[in-house]
């Protein structure tokens, strides 16, 4: 029997893996604090960067002793800051799970060529980060933004190793309860979980990492945008708000903005909450189906912010087609935007479900995703 198209729509569709759903409070009146047209390094510029810092490391939870700045090109710059700067010393370890963790290991491996054990697993399952060797460096991301995978906790990580620990949490900060004291390079953007628009990234510097900073020299010459020492000491303005390049201060209110709202809905704890309800209600409405399931092969490693899922019904002929015509659908209907698997992972949808997205939202377009498999069902009989 074919099922009725729902009448009931989400209030928004926005459910794209990065950028993300803005928070439910934002309108664009809210941005009008911006100093535009202001330089960054003006008295105003610079309170309202050192607000950003502020404000990250209050809902994080950051130690004092971590620097934290805010760096150009969003996490893919923070991440290639870290790598660049720090990587050489020692042998590394590249762990990846995920297509953004294989760029890692591709700029490591072949790029800036260090000495590296390559450390990888499918699509859907995660490496065993029990075993991997914490005297080397060791490069991994903590949330598998297109596999839907992250790691479960950090106890594995020993505390007496001698290596840094190099830690993409992109789709993780803001959602997941991160071990500070078992990272020393945490890198993301804003523009994922809080929902702040491109650009911008987020680098978080342990004790240690600073340290490696000021006594180790690359033999690779250094772009001038990765650039955080001088003369052997750290360049401590890069963590105050003395950014390296020009930032946007519109797009920094954005973020404060969104600070803001985090702390309304009663900060990392109340962000973990949501964005947990939201996956969990994804991961129900999988569990009463046997057409779809969770990419995550162990539910102690499912994602609750980039929630990936496979087609498992023996009828699709052509799980990749049979995948974005299910989501043409869906937006084509307006009920969910940008829900495709990345380009490089398994066919199927990848729904965001961090905490500005709204649960009533994603309950209100779960059954049109079952209305929209059931049409491609027809279609293709």
């Amino acid at each position: 029997m074919a099922i009725n198209k729902p009448s009931a729509r989400p209030v928004r569709a926005q459910f794209s893996s990065g950028p993300c759903a803005k928070n439910p409070t934002f309108t664009l009146d809210k941005l009008a604090d911006a100093p535009l047209g202001r330089s960054h390094r003006a008295a105003v510029g610079k309170v309202k960067l050192k607000a950003a810092i502020d404000g990250t490391r209050e809902i994080l939870g950051i130690p004092d002793d971590y620097r934290i700045g805010i760096v150009p090109a969003s996490d893919t710059g923070a991440v290639e800051m870290a790598m660049w700067s720090l990587l050489g010393a020692r042998k590394a370890t590249m762990v990846a799970w995920e297509s953004f963790g294989s760029g890692w290991v591709t700029d490591v491996v072949k790029q800036l060529k260090i000495d590296a054990d390559v450390k990888t697993a499918d699509y859907g399952d995660i490496v065993d980060m029990a075993a991997i060797d914490y005297d080397t460096d060791v490069v991994f991301t903590w949330n598998g933004t297109t596999s839907g995978v992250r790691m479960p906790t950090g106890d594995v990580i020993p505390a007496d190793r001698a290596g840094l620990t190099i830690c993409d949490a992109t789709s993780a900060a803001f959602a997941m309860d991160l071990p500070w004291d078992k990272l020393d390079v945490t890198t993301f953007s804003w523009q994922k979980v809080l929902g702040g628009e491109a650009a911008h990234g987020i680098l978080v510097l342990s004790p240690r990492a600073v340290e490696r900073l000021e006594s180790y020299t690359p033999a690779w010459p250094m772009p001038k945008l990765f650039r955080m020492t001088k003369g052997g000491k750290l360049i401590e303005g890069i963590f105050v708000g003395e950014t390296i390049n020009t930032p946007s201060m519109l797009a920094v209110e954005d973020y404060l903005v969104a600070l803001d709202w985090a702390r309304s809905v009663g900060g990392l704890t109340g962000l973990i909450a949501r964005a947990t309800a939201n996956a969990q209600a994804v991961w129900d409405f999988c569990a009463q189906r046997d057409w779809i399931d969770n990419l995550a092969n162990d539910p102690a490693t499912r994602s609750n912010t980039s929630v990936c899922l496979k087609f498992t019904d023996d009828r699709i002929k052509d799980g990749a087609a049979f995948a974005k015509a299910v989501a043409k659908r869906l937006d084509v209907e307006n009920v969910a935007y940008d829900i495709g698997a990345y380009r490089d992972a398994p066919a199927g949808l990848r729904i965001w479900c961090g905490g500005t997205v709204e649960t009533a939202d994603i309950q209100a377009m779960l059954p049109w995703l079952e209305w929209a498999f059931d049409q491609e069902i027809q279609a293709q009989a």
